[in-house]
């Protein structure tokens, strides 16, 4: 398994700059894209769908305000606009907005609403739509991406060929590292140029690039989650979702983290909060259980050791497996769902692991999947495709008894 040659074109929401080096390779560094005028520079991004709203996050260039419109199919609508702080939204890079009170299941349209500090500008942003989730619907329908590390070309194609859904789970990778702090707002907030959440709110699990580089510790500020955290739990329809944080693919004492990172606790943690979650009966008698994490917990070939001392490292994540393994036997998982590898691969279930293990490709245009999952009574279905509509692998799961 060769991923040291993937990174191809690094890019953000415009390509251009000095050349960087990463990896060994020369690349071009990403700029920021002006996406509607001077004041606003980033597409609003709609995240961290839930039943009862969303999260909105888009960047700026100077102080300004920010609130968000919305409207519903059902002729409701209102105005979202203040923090927990009492605050009016604000900040001179990034503003963030979230939105409840809205109906699960509801079809909506929000536009973000941006006025400079001195009061001299205003930007309405276009409106755009999106469906809050509905645990009690009896169908869902979402996509998958992974490992799309700043690849301009990759970005686009899997922004043109994906579908609607009820959400776009990114499922880790979204960059090749954050040695350079003007490469986060491109990278996640326009990836590739693209508006990627319009009719797909978008949620993001962590993969292990997405904590390199020192500036790693700013993707929060930019990146909604439900809860709040890196780990969290959801259902759409028939199924339940639980999104995992693998960390890193080398142990946290690897001299190459600097000391940076401290994910055993995180995995300590996630694997305390997974007995509890999976207790709720949302979650306990839910007919389809999907999780997802960057790093596999299975793989087609695992070795003992992964000589770190030598440049080795994880193909899949032992450390996590070893500390969520009975949670999620115990729980019944039907399905995990990875990428890291940049190799497709499908490893059925059998008796040691109960749970299947589904990985997408990789980055570069030819190694590129995405994925469509759909449930309803019968089956929870997952086809994987790649950018010229090719099918990778097909799996149908029946819904738990």
């Amino acid at each position: 398994m060769k991923r040291r040659g993937f990174l191809g074109k690094v890019a953000g929401g415009a390509v251009a700059g000095a050349a960087v080096v990463v990896h060994g390779q020369e690349k071009a560094a990403p700029v920021l894209a002006e996406a509607a005028g001077p004041l606003v520079k980033t597409p609003a991004v709609i995240m961290a769908p839930q039943a009862d709203g969303v999260e909105v996050v888009w960047a700026v260039s100077k102080l300004a305000r920010g609130h968000v419109e919305w409207k519903g199919e059902d002729g409701s609508s209102g105005s979202a606009g203040a923090d927990r702080f009492g605050f009016v939204p604000q900040g001179d890079e990034i503003l963030r907005v979230k939105v409840t009170g809205l109906k699960p299941g509801g079809s909506y349209q929000l536009r973000s609403v941006t006025d400079s500090s001195d009061g001299k500008d205003r930007i309405e942003g276009p409106w755009k739509k999106f469906r809050t989730l509905d645990p009690a619907a009896k169908d869902t329908r979402f996509v998958i991406w992974n490992d799309t590390h700043q690849n301009d070309e990759t970005i686009k194609r899997l922004h043109e060929v994906t579908p609607g859904g009820d959400f776009l789970l990114w499922n880790g990778d979204t960059c090749n590292d954050w040695h350079q702090e003007d490469w986060l707002i491109p990278t996640l907030l326009h990836p590739g140029g693209q508006d990627v959440s319009q009719n797909r709110p978008l949620l993001l699990v962590w993969g292990n690039h997405d904590v390199r580089g020192k500036w790693a510790y700013r993707v929060p500020e930019m990146v909604a989650t439900p809860d709040g955290r890196p780990f969290y739990a959801f259902r759409s329809g028939p199924v339940a979702v639980i999104c995992l944080h693998t960390g890193e693919d080398k142990p946290d004492n690897h001299p190459s983290f600097g000391g940076r990172v401290a994910f055993e606790p995180l995995r300590r943690e996630q694997a305390e909060w997974l007995k509890q979650v999976t207790a709720l009966p949302e979650f306990r008698d839910a007919p389809y259980r999907v999780v997802f994490c960057h790093i596999p917990l299975r793989w087609t070939k695992e070795v003992a050791d992964a000589g770190y001392e030598k440049g080795g490292y994880d193909a899949f994540s032992r450390s996590s497996r070893e500390a969520w393994h009975d949670a999620l036997v115990a729980w019944k998982a039907q399905i995990l769902i990875s990428g890291h590898t940049h190799s497709p691969a499908w490893i059925e279930a059998n008796e040691q692991f109960p749970y299947a293990q589904l990985v997408g490709g990789g980055p570069k245009p030819d190694r590129a999947t995405w994925i469509e999952g759909k449930a309803d009574a019968s089956a929870l279905s997952f086809v994987m495709k790649d950018l010229e509509g090719k099918v990778i692998h097909e799996i149908s799961l029946k819904p738990m008894a």
